[in-house]
């Protein structure tokens, strides 16, 4: 068989594997009932869906079909104020496949025991691999809401706090890793493997996840999108040569990564209106004048709008940011972050004197600590 026609019957394999699903939800709560309503959402053909049931002694059903499997939320709405007032709610993630469905719990949705059909028989044993890490992230929300403004506004405070949040996602990654590699056949190992790799996806970490998953994921809608923005991720992984790209200072002169070959270089991509971005300039001003007699400097890439230049230009001002600026002003279409990969920000890249890349999304005490190894 050549490899067109390989080609063109893997492509084949999705459709035929997910048909149009006709599904049905049982659902035990308790022993609530009316005013307690019961919310299911979810998106089908593009379209977003939300659909209600009356719960009346603890017992509520659903029914419909979508397209393909497809996840849900399913929230409880206890006082039937209406879903829109819900600010919390009592909520479980679920598949729409083909079959019933079962739903049971004692009081809370969220503790609630799926089965009934594949893909909710694996949700079962996932949120039941999750429950420790699920608890450590509610206490860890728990301790930060309790916090006082004081400590909030400590930087000691802020990256305690930050460092035992990474611990938490660690072991939540591992979690999920866990799972895809046993489960390379299943939805739900896809879903898993897109939120284990993240807005900014390491290439050799999530590719060989994604290559060991059945060619049916992999030809799937969501595994073809995986599989592109891994594509970028491998021209931008640690140890590649930075892509090249130009764009205009504030004064309208173009300016090339490639004119920074020699020095380090830390490609910084932000926006006046990110909060999160505006909070970290502070470090890397700090940064940049403790190393820049060290042969270092700091590149920085605006994802601002053409109607927000002076907003753009203020922040620099505001911000003291004293390094090379540029941007297209286009936005999330600015295109070296199009290049880059980047889907969220602030988000940052390190770059050798020999154009390769060094590191990557480096902030708070790790950038100064880095840049001491390499510099100092």
């Amino acid at each position: 068989m050549n490899k067109k026609a390989l080609l063109c019957s893997l492509a084949a394999l999705p459709f035929m594997a997910f048909a149009q699903q006709s599904f049905t939800i049982k659902g035990q709560l308790g022993s609530i009932s009316s005013p307690a309503k019961a919310y299911l959402l979810y998106s089908n053909e593009g379209e977003r869906i939300t659909d209600s049931a009356t719960i009346e002694n603890g017992t509520f059903t659903f029914s419909g079909t979508v397209n393909e499997p497809t996840s849900a939320t399913l929230a409880i709405d206890p006082d039937g104020v209406g879903m829109s007032q819900l600010r919390d709610p009592d909520r479980t993630t679920l598949y729409l496949e083909d079959g019933t469905i079962t739903l049971k719990a004692d009081s809370l949705v969220a503790e609630a025991e799926l089965g009934g059909t594949p893909l909710n028989v694996d949700q079962k044993k996932m949120n039941v691999r999750l429950d420790e890490v699920n608890a450590k992230r509610q206490q860890f929300l728990a301790d930060y809401a309790a916090a006082s403004d004081e400590q909030k506004q400590d930087p000691a405070f802020g990256e305690k706090m930050n460092a035992r949040y990474e611990l938490i996602q660690e072991e939540r990654d591992e979690v999920l890793k866990q799972f895809i590699v046993e489960n390379p056949n299943s939805l739900l190992s896809l879903e898993a493997l897109i939120d284990y790799a993240g807005y900014a996806p390491e290439f050799s970490e999530v590719d060989p996840l994604l290559s060991a998953l059945s060619p049916e994921l992999q030809q799937h809608e969501k595994g073809l999108a995986l599989r592109k923005t891994l594509d970028i991720a491998k021209t931008v992984a640690i140890g590649a040569v930075a892509p090249d790209f130009t764009q205009n200072d504030p004064d309208g002169k173009p300016v090339s990564l490639s004119s920074f070959r020699g020095q380090y270089v830390l490609i910084d991509f932000w926006a006046s209106w990110c909060g999160p971005c505006r909070q970290e300039n502070p470090n890397l001003v700090a940064a940049y004048h403790k190393f820049k007699d060290d042969n270092f400097t700091v590149f920085g890439v605006s994802l601002d709008r053409e109607t927000g230049r002076d907003a753009w230009l203020k922040a620099i001002e505001d911000d003291k940011l004293e390094w090379t600026q540029v941007s297209d002003l286009k936005f999330w279409e600015n295109e070296a972050a199009q290049l880059y990969g980047v889907r969220a920000i602030p988000q940052n890249f390190l770059i050798g004197p020999d154009g390769k890349i060094v590191d990557k999304n480096l902030r708070g005490e790790k950038l100064h600590t880095r840049l001491a190894e390499l510099l100092k």
